[in-house]
């Protein structure tokens, strides 16, 4: 009985070996659940696991706390040491970069927008990037009315803000950015390729002109296995705790489950 486990599960791992490089499974996207994968091959959860413990020996798979079991793939590092745009720090890498634009439209600013932005209507546009062909980050953007009246969806979707914005004779010279840590809401989950409620990096950066006019306020949504964020840290005195530090409130209901953003 062991040896034909043993061999069982070799199978698996070399079938799911092929589906692999034949590319039905790419470079950071997620792998049937080991149920699915367990009710396909007619298989014990006990005999998928080993098979993908294999693979993961092989370095061709991984797995994380809320992810499931995914196709390896090297994270997209970021440096935050100087403001560069998700398609600029991706084609450093190498990978190759796309954009679709899911909505653009002008609204009434949220209070959060309109507080940052100081402004009552703004354009609001909100797309998916991809690194070789797979959701990297959710990118949602507002911006002043008045600015974003000369700007077509055409225009964003080819063009980055950043460049968008050159093309208009507006210089942006610097911004400021937050990370923290989420959960995948219904919406965000569904557009990265990812468990609801599994892990996000959100990234929120408010991006001045050379007058440090508050012209962008962006928020970006990144699973959390696909990227990393990398500093330069060059006082080791000054390095003990991480740059900009602070303490957030805890925004759990009572009950302490956690509510997944949307």
């Amino acid at each position: 009985m062991r040896q034909v486990r043993t061999i069982r599960y070799r199978e698996i791992a070399a079938d799911l070996r092929d589906r692999i490089d034949d590319g039905e499974f790419r470079a950071g996207g997620l792998l049937p659940s080991e149920a699915a994968l367990s009710g396909a091959y007619n298989a014990s959860r006990v005999t998928i696991r080993k098979a993908l413990e294999e693979l993961r020996g092989d370095g061709l798979v991984g797995s994380r706390q809320g992810f499931g079991w995914f196709v390896a793939a090297e994270t997209v590092q970021q440096p935050l040491a100087h403001l560069a745009t998700i398609e600029a720090q991706l084609e450093s890498e190498g990978r190759r970069s796309a954009r679709k634009v899911l909505d653009f439209a002008f609204v009434d600013a949220p209070g959060a927008v309109r507080d940052v932005l100081g402004v009552g209507r703004v354009l609001e546009v909100r797309r998916l990037n991809l690194a070789d062909g797979q959701p990297f980050a959710r990118v949602t953007v507002w911006c002043p009315e008045t600015i974003g009246s000369v700007l077509s969806r055409d225009q964003v979707e080819r063009a980055s803000f950043y460049d968008a914005l050159a093309g208009l004779g507006i210089r942006l010279v610097s911004a400021t950015q937050t990370i923290g840590a989420d959960a995948a809401g219904v919406d965000d989950a569904s557009l990265l390729n990812v468990p609801v409620g599994s892990p996000v990096l959100v990234c929120r950066r408010v991006t001045f002109d050379e007058a440090t006019t508050a012209l962008l306020l962006s928020e970006y949504v990144f699973p959390a296995h696909r990227t990393e964020f990398t500093v330069e840290l060059s006082d080791p005195e000054a390095s003990i705790a991480p740059s900009g530090l602070r303490l957030v409130e805890d925004r759990r209901p009572a009950g302490g489950d956690v509510t997944a953003a949307n």
